[in-house]
């Protein structure tokens, strides 16, 4: 059997034991399931997590979801809002785009991006950090991406 990589190919997280970043997101989730209050920020957390594996995205969901980001991030936007304002845009009925991968058609980034946070060190933080450490992950992502171009 293959040994696991020590980095993760995608975001390059640095995987500690059995700890890969599927574990991190797992675990995650098991804090929000836990903790609903934790969940406030469930919407920062999936975002963050598939924007630094964007082999989960189509190239077209991973340009929507940058986007998206950058309303959370940049525009103050509240969940809610982005889903008022985008109901139609990602209606599947009406939407012209998958959002996640296909086959020979998966997302990624043009020049590899240097990631600054990753969900490794989300989970690190534990789940009395979660609510904070979820918030700068994604203000983290939304700067390595503008720097990255």
């Amino acid at each position: 059997m293959p040994a696991t990589p020590a980095r993760c190919p995608e975001c390059g997280a640095a995987w500690k034991e059995d700890l890969d970043c599927t574990a991190c997101f797992h675990q995650m989730l098991a804090w929000e399931t836990e903790h609903p209050d934790l969940g406030r920020v469930h919407h920062l957390m999936v975002l963050s997590y598939h924007l630094q594996h964007p082999s989960l995205y189509s190239p077209e969901g991973l340009a929507y979801a940058r986007r998206l980001l950058d309303d959370f991030v940049a525009g103050g936007a509240s969940p809610p809002d982005v889903r008022r304002r985008n109901r139609q845009a990602v209606d599947s009925g009406r939407r012209d785009f998958k959002i996640t991968s296909r086959q020979g058609r998966a997302g990624g980034y043009p020049v590899p991006v240097a990631w600054t946070m990753t969900a490794v060190d989300v989970v690190a933080g534990g789940p009395q950090g979660y609510l904070a450490n979820v918030e700068a992950w994604a203000r983290a992502i939304h700067a390595d991406l503008r720097g990255a171009g």
